[in-house]
């Protein structure tokens, strides 16, 4: 009985001297391995924050630390290499500066280099109600309706609001001075939209012949929904205007309504066909 105590008694002492060697050797090892050498490089930031069209200067810029194992792609190691350059998008404080941000070098700067082939910069006249409280800003989508009259003749019964674009991006929004009526200068509030060739001359349109406003979309609803238009009429209770909802195919006449007249002297009996284009044949 003694001597089975024994020899558990020395499996569990060399078992713990294992365990404990093997920790003794580990330490050992790790102590004597050499720590890893970080070699660091450049990176260029922004110093301050700096809206779209920036044209990129030496006191814009700065060079901070960066691991040089790590590169990021499109990044600038020289602030001379990002110099004289246009943004195309607004970054903040200490963002790296990346080529994918910035325009070509022969792009220039300000609001032309941001616009993508085929698309135009339409700026727009607005007050701080269609500008949805000032919270129309940069990079944020739009869609316009405008309110006018079917005859042109201004908020008459058949005054009616469509919506004419859909899910449109706001390039720029800010204040300009104008002089009013009375030669005064004042501060009106502007917003530049990116649009098709097409929509710039339907939103030109709109905006000369009736009153514009802007409803603030959720940026990732890109669903267009084509809402029908909104009459006065309607609206308040009537029906759309004739003239309106019905219109006449161009070259297409409407077709005339008829009716008989049928008159009896005696024996003899008399039709006359009438027409909206006036009295047809007497039948006898």
């Amino acid at each position: 009985m003694n001597r089975n105590r024994m020899l558990i008694g020395l499996v569990v002492a060399v078992i713990i001297g294992l365990a404990v060697s093997t920790f003794v050797y580990r330490q050992i090892q790790q102590a004597q391995t050499p720590a890893r050498t970080v070699v660091l490089g450049k990176i260029v930031v922004a110093s301050a924050n700096l809206p779209l069209g920036t044209r990129l200067e030496p006191q814009f810029l700065r060079e901070i630390p960066w691991p040089g194992g790590e590169p990021v792609a499109g990044m600038f190691t020289k602030a001379e290499d990002c110099v004289g350059r246009a943004l195309i998008t607004t970054v903040v404080e200490n963002e790296p500066i990346l080529e994918g941000k910035l325009a070509p070098k022969e792009g220039g700067a300000g609001l032309a280099p941001i616009i993508p082939e085929g698309m135009r910069a339409l700026s727009i006249r607005v007050d701080e109600v269609v500008g949805v409280a000032g919270f129309v800003l940069p990079s944020t989508m739009v869609d316009v309706l405008v309110t006018g009259s079917v005859g042109g003749r201004g908020g008459g019964s058949d005054a009616v609001t469509r919506t004419i674009l859909e899910n449109i991006r706001v390039l720029t929004s800010g204040q300009r001075i104008e002089e009013d009526k009375e030669g005064k200068p004042q501060k009106v509030a502007v917003v530049t939209l990116l649009v098709t060739p097409e929509e710039a001359a339907k939103l030109t349109m709109a905006s000369t012949e009736g009153r514009i406003q802007l409803a603030l979309r959720n940026t990732i609803d890109t669903k267009k929904v084509e809402p029908a238009p909104v009459y006065r009429a309607t609206l308040f209770g009537g029906a759309a205007p004739e003239r309106a909802i019905r219109r006449r195919e161009p070259g297409v006449q409407p077709k005339a309504s008829t009716y008989v007249v049928e008159t009896i002297r005696g024996d003899k009996r008399t039709s006359i066909t009438f027409s909206d284009q006036g009295a047809g044949a007497e039948n006898q």
